[in-house]
């Protein structure tokens, strides 16, 4: 559980079960494989072994329930980063849980080491904070044996558990982002900070691989095979953090006017489909153009929209109708290219226009963006 810069786990994997306080809560596909799972080692392992001569009915009702409050939890966890996200001026998009837990989709990174803090710590501390809670109930119902006491018991339990792994320095952990902001704050630099928190968190990934493993040789398949699963995550999360802030930090400074294409391709809504493939796609080896009405920009045709028409109906088609038109996301030339960056993978877009007083200069496209920091690479060219 953890909440990130920008989410990696998407809203379109998932489906949506409501909002709280303006956070669209989802739920994705395979966190319902997780809930059986919990729901099946609870009523089959875990309580019978510590509260046994309940009947197989019980038992699964029982094991449902505690699945179902464990998801209260995540829930709880993610909420806690997300609102105090939200009170430090960081938009949260979204909170997702998923195979591994939940995440927080926090549409920027902090722009200050101590909001960083803030925001990771939180949600262990909340964690925490449920244990203690369902650790007090547990106490006052007592110790009699019955479904509500293994349910109070279990969610203490779980939730101590959750809160002390989250609370590694293993980035992209929460507590890896207390690390990460603890060294941000020292060294004054987030990239290095980044660097060694991710480090630190690769390292961590590969012990769980490692220790995984031997736990598949020592005969223990589907606890082995889930900890060198967790592992695998956590250092593939951790790489990719590291790569994001590197992108980040090699575009600071960047306006869109940089690296976008100056010379968009215009055509007609009258335009075939054919003519489009022909003299847009194959010859001038464009992946997508910006489609007109008149004098009116209507929308963008790309290569996806294309492939999605049988090919015999090209050149009877106008292009106008299969034209993505709205939303049509923008930027302005101006604009800086983190800001840009952010908003292609808000909304999954291959392209955005570029607009100067309303008027269509230029696209954005995420192949520009690669050459642009490709050619920059090479050549040595420091972000400004």
């Amino acid at each position: 559980m953890h909440y990130e810069g920008r989410g990696r786990v998407t809203v379109k994997s998932s489906f949506c079960l409501g909002r709280i306080a303006g956070i669209e809560i989802g739920i994705h596909y395979s966190w319902i494989l997780v809930f059986i799972l919990i729901a099946w080692s609870l009523a089959q392992g875990f309580f019978p072994q510590y509260y046994p001569g309940w009947d197989l009915v019980t038992y699964w009702v029982t094991g449902i329930l505690a699945a179902l409050f464990l998801f209260v939890s995540v829930l709880v966890h993610e909420l806690a980063h997300s609102l105090v996200a939200i009170s430090r001026g960081l938009p949260v998009r979204s909170i997702i849980l998923f195979i591994f837990g939940g995440v927080s989709n926090i549409e920027r990174e902090p722009e200050r080491p101590r909001v960083e803090f803030v925001v990771a710590v939180v949600g262990p501390l909340a964690s925490l904070a449920l244990a203690g809670l369902f650790w007090g109930l547990w106490q006052v119902v007592g110790e009699q044996d019955s479904p509500l006491t293994a349910i109070l018991g279990y969610l203490a339990l779980i939730n101590a558990l959750l809160a002390g792994f989250n609370l590694l320095p293993a980035f992209p952990l929460d507590g890896g982002r207390v690390l990460r902001s603890i060294l941000w704050s020292t060294m004054g630099s987030l990239t290095r900070a980044t660097n060694i928190a991710a480090m630190i968190g690769r390292l961590f990934g590969w012990g769980l691989i490692g220790f995984g493993v031997f736990q598949l040789l020592a005969g223990n398949f589907l606890g082995g095979l889930w900890i060198a699963f967790i592992g695998w995550f956590l250092s593939s999360a951790a790489d990719a953090s590291r790569r994001e802030i590197t992108l980040r930090e090699h575009l600071r400074g960047v306006r869109v006017k940089d690296v976008m294409d100056q010379s968009p391709e215009i055509i007609s809504s009258q335009t075939s489909v054919e003519e489009v493939v022909r003299d847009v796609f194959l010859q001038r080896h464009r992946r997508a153009a910006a489609v007109y009405q008149g004098d009116q920009l209507v929308g963008i045709v790309t290569i996806t929209d294309i492939k999605g028409q049988p090919q015999q109906r090209w050149s009877q088609t106008p292009v106008g109708e299969i034209v993505t038109r709205q939303p049509l996301y923008s930027v302005g030339m101006d604009d800086d290219m983190n800001s840009a960056l952010r908003l292609l993978a808000q909304h999954d877009l291959n392209q955005l226009l570029v607009l100067k007083e309303g008027r269509l200069v230029g696209f954005l496209n995420r192949a520009d963006i690669i050459r642009y920091l490709q050619l920059s690479q090479e050549l040595g060219v420091e972000s400004k």
